[in-house]
């Protein structure tokens, strides 16, 4: 309402809406529960198994894990098919993408049901299957794992993050971090220097949350500026652990950030995780700011060729090894017979 995107009365009708509680006992009267706890299996399991002696008959169960196992969390309920993963992402209040993940369980009411209040809410819903990390987390984690063997090889933060700007993302794999918090999930007492993000923490740096992260911040306008300390802090422990430092191009930094990604999205086709490569390109569009004007990861890559995707990762898988290089055998069938990804359907 400060902004003028809604009048002040609207403000006062919606929060009349919602009611608040310190007593889980008060759910037994809901239709829909969603838990939204940090990711934890035993404390997420602990409160399904309160929910399931709370919640009424038909009321569905769901889950905001972004990466766990919905089967696990629904083996301690007495009625699994009433549990359901609702994936919001952050901040839910400006975020489309609201990532539904079927349990083998899961009832076909349920299923329908999460879509129907996704759109309701005005989310863009995707129905994807079980696995770790889901549809984008899943590619997400096969970026962020060559991003940081790019960095020992000798590139900077700054210059893969530009890499993926240039692209048009709205930040890179760094910058990302920082604007995240780098202590979110360190602690002090169990630090041990083995990785670059202890070793920033061990430094008081915690990214924009106070001003030093991959980059330094300006205390007043928030701008990132490339931090000479961290890139010779980066370079000296990559050298330390035997890494020999090259000049990469951004070529190659590109290819090996979104390569693998594509790689990773065929094999989630193929294992029917997701049904649609369209669902695929939606999750990235709409949940991790893949640029709109190319069409999501499968249809950019169709457009790139598949052939020459393919030959680059057994290429790339041959001289750096590595489970996210290896090959898919849907993406390497549909190269051999020209087909696409982003029209690829299940079923």
């Amino acid at each position: 309402a400060s902004r003028g995107s809604i009048p002040a009365e609207a403000v006062e009708q919606r929060m009349s809406l919602i009611t608040g509680s310190t007593d889980k006992n008060d759910f037994a009267d809901c239709d829909i529960v969603i838990e939204a706890v940090f990711e934890d299996m035993e404390l997420k399991k602990s409160i399904f198994t309160e929910l399931d002696g709370i919640c009424k008959p038909g009321a569905i169960m769901a889950s905001n894990t972004s990466a766990l196992d919905v089967n696990d969390i629904a083996s301690v309920t007495s009625r699994p098919e009433s549990v359901i993963g609702m994936h919001f992402f952050s901040p839910a209040n400006v975020m489309k993408l609201l990532e539904n993940v079927r349990g083998d369980a899961s009832s076909d009411t349920v299923v329908a049901s999460a879509m129907a209040i996704g759109k309701r809410i005005g989310k863009v819903g995707v129905m994807v299957g079980v696995c770790n990390g889901f549809v984008g987390n899943r590619m997400l984690f096969m970026r962020s794992a060559e991003a940081d063997r790019i960095l020992m090889e000798g590139a900077t933060p700054a210059q893969i993050d530009n890499v993926l700007f240039d692209f048009g993302f709205p930040m890179g794999p760094f910058s990302m971090s920082d604007l995240a918090g780098l202590d979110i999930g360190w602690k002090a007492e169990k630090s041990t220097s083995s990785t670059v993000r202890e070793l920033m923490c061990e430094s008081g740096r915690r990214g924009q949350k106070n001003g030093m992260g991959y980059y330094r911040y300006d205390p007043e306008t928030r701008a990132a500026t490339p931090d000479p300390e961290v890139e010779e802090m980066i370079r000296q422990f990559a050298i330390d652990l035997g890494h020999e430092q090259r000049e990469v191009t951004d070529q190659e930094i590109m290819e090996r950030l979104l390569f693998p990604m594509i790689n990773e999205g065929a094999k989630i086709l193929d294992e029917g995780i997701a049904t649609r490569g369209s669902d695929i390109d939606v999750v990235w569009v709409n949940g991790y700011g893949w640029p709109i004007y190319r069409g999501g990861p499968m249809h950019w890559a169709d457009s790139v060729g598949l052939a020459e995707i393919a030959a680059k990762i057994a290429d790339y898988g041959e001289r750096l090894g590595g489970r996210h290089w290896d090959l898919s055998p849907l993406l390497e069938r549909l190269a051999d017979e020209g087909g696409s990804l982003a029209g690829h359907q299940n079923g």
